[in-house]
């Protein structure tokens, strides 16, 4: 059984920063993709990035191209996700997934596991 624990979240003006960090545990992820999906009040829940463990391919959504940047400690099995430049648009709750393949996919029904997620929020 996989678990993931999210952290880092938190109220930042625009402009601002933040990184969250994603606990990994129960299984090796040398195989696996690991992502960010974000859900603002009233959508649905969205894909922000996607990185795979060997190689360290990414992946990310246009809207947070240039401003986040995800990556991995694979001996700590921890997940990061570094947010600059937010912007209240960026509002929402933050979870981590981890898929258990290594192909780029932005579908949530692709990833196997999920966190409870972490709350961003941005003011203007």
């Amino acid at each position: 059984q996989v678990q993931l624990v999210e952290s880092g979240g938190g109220l930042v003006q625009a402009g601002g920063s933040l990184r969250l960090s994603c606990a990994a545990s129960g299984r090796t992820f040398s195989s696996y993709a690991m992502g960010w999906f974000r859900q603002a009040p009233g959508k649905e829940r969205e894909f922000v990035a996607q990185i795979n463990w060997i190689g360290g391919t990414t992946y990310y959504a246009d809207s947070v191209k240039g401003r986040f940047t995800i990556s991995g400690d694979n001996a700590k099995s921890t997940l990061y996700l570094q947010m600059n430049s937010l912007k209240p648009e960026d509002t929402a709750v933050y979870y981590c997934a981890v898929r258990k393949s290594l192909t780029i996919t932005i579908v949530l029904t692709d990833y196997d596991y999920w966190g409870q997620g972490t709350q961003v929020t941005v003011s203007s």
